[in-house]
């Protein structure tokens, strides 16, 4: 009697896809049973069974209206695998599909991802875009949460550097308009962008809410603008109430204005990250990464002490007043509080709006199998 057990590890795995929003589908040519006892015994919901004869009866719009009550595709020939994947794939779902055999090579290469095992046929490593160094369906689960955790953390950057350029944008062409020399110098600028992006270089590291890591997430050009128009406007007001500020209250030349604002800029854009690296309330309930915090205070205490160091005149700052030190940390905080009720009220307001994920494209990126794939001349 031959016996290939499930491995132990396999009902845990499977048990954490789910929890992470992950459907799982069986497509195998193996015997209909054996498959159903299989999920049976791994805890796999989820439906009933389609043999590949059934399939063959069934045109593409009823095997679509069915797939989610399917749990098993069993004794599928690899051209009705390719079709299951190429169907849940016009259905709307993004979908990974993990083979090793020579079977699995043309539904390995329909699916977004391919995934295969190093003991697979070589057709099927070839044909796969991953290959898992382990045999163990947890390394999917793991790279599932850290791929959900890269993302997140990309998405605190664009939102950020988006919303804080669009603003530091608008403000100098206003401040050009109106003043008589330059807002802020070339070099002051590279400056303050080396500084802002070198504490940024430590994002990668930072914590990512649960609810982040729970479900899966898409790019979401719309969401951006969007954020991108809100956020920018505010970080700009508070420029403008430093240009009165230098202006007025400490009659500041060019020297002073441009050491303010840069001091006020650099603190502004790269405090604001606490704010919008979570949809919690920021250190109360979403601490940040203690290698972020540690460097964007770090970036925002250089800059605030470059005007008054011996590198001043070089730089072309002037040196600022205690008081406008004061100053800076009361519109610090404004500006902190401002960006967090703006969050809370544009997150409301886009529950239910956010754009849509991209649909299914019929043209796929070129991946590595379509080399082995050829054309000729017709005729």
């Amino acid at each position: 009697m031959f016996l290939d057990q499930p491995k132990a590890s396999a009902a845990d795995a499977l048990a954490r896809l789910r929890e992470l929003g992950i459907t799982v589908r069986v497509v195998t040519g193996d015997n209909p049973a054996v498959a159903e006892y299989v999920c049976d015994h791994l805890g796999l919901d989820g439906g009933g069974t389609v043999t590949g004869d059934e399939l063959d009866r069934l045109d593409d719009d009823e095997v679509v209206a069915r797939l989610a009550t399917i749990r098993v595709f069993a004794r599928m020939d690899p051209e009705q695998k390719q079709r299951v994947i190429r169907l849940h794939r016009r259905a709307g779902a993004d979908v990974a599909y993990l083979g090793d055999g020579v079977n699995d090579a043309i539904a390995l290469h329909a699916a977004d991802v391919g995934i295969s095992v190093d003991s697979a046929t070589d057709v099927a490593r070839d044909a796969a875009d991953i290959v898992l160094l382990e045999k163990d369906l947890g390394v999917l689960a793991d790279g599932v949460v850290e791929g959900r955790r890269i993302f997140a953390n990309t998405i605190k950057y664009v939102l950020m550097g988006t919303s804080s350029n669009f603003g530091n944008m608008f403000s100098a062409a206003a401040a050009s308009a109106f003043l008589p020399f330059l807002p802020m110098l070339p070099s002051q600028i590279l400056l303050n962008n080396l500084l802002y992006d070198a504490s940024q270089m430590t994002i990668p590291t930072d914590r990512v809410d649960d609810e982040q890591l729970r479900r899966p997430s898409h790019w979401d050009l719309g969401l951006i603008r969007r954020f991108m128009s809100v956020f920018g406007p505010i970080s700009s007001l508070f420029d403008f109430l430093t240009f009165a500020v230098m202006r007025s209250v400490f009659d500041g030349g060019p020297g002073l204005f441009r050491a303010g604002w840069f001091v006020e800029s650099l603190a502004t854009q790269s405090l604001v990250i606490f704010v919008i690296r979570t949809r919690r309330v920021p250190f109360t309930r979403s601490r940040p990464g203690r290698l972020l915090a540690a460097g964007t205070l770090a970036a925002v205490t250089t800059g605030a002490l470059l005007p008054n160091s011996p590198l001043a005149d070089t730089l072309g700052f002037e040196a600022l007043p205690l008081r406008f030190f004061a100053v800076l940390v009361a519109m610090v905080a404004v500006y902190l509080l401002l960006a967090e009720a703006g969050k809370l009220v544009f997150f409301r307001h886009m529950v239910g709006t956010v754009s849509r994920p991209m649909p299914v494209r019929q043209s796929r990126v070129q991946r590595r199998a379509a080399r082995f794939s050829h054309r000729g001349p017709i005729g």
